[in-house]
């Protein structure tokens, strides 16, 4: 089971608020960039399960219009 980013984004998180809190820069930019590959990982699933949700509309749509036919 993916978890389509999360755990990046929450790791991220972490890491920027104690970069903030102890005044470490990398760190902060570190936790910067953890969020920002948790967020394109989720924007990545979503977009696959859309596709593949359009994918069997067609196949269901051309099923359909195959046996209307016959």
């Amino acid at each position: 089971m993916t978890d389509k980013g999360f755990t990046d984004q929450v790791k991220g998180k972490v890491k920027e608020a104690v970069g903030n809190s102890t005044g470490d820069d990398s760190l902060k930019a570190e936790g910067i960039m953890d969020k920002a590959v948790g967020k394109t990982k989720e924007i990545a699933s979503d977009i696959k399960d859309t596709a593949s949700e359009l994918g069997e509309k067609a196949k269901d749509a051309l099923d359909s219009k195959s046996e209307n036919s016959n």
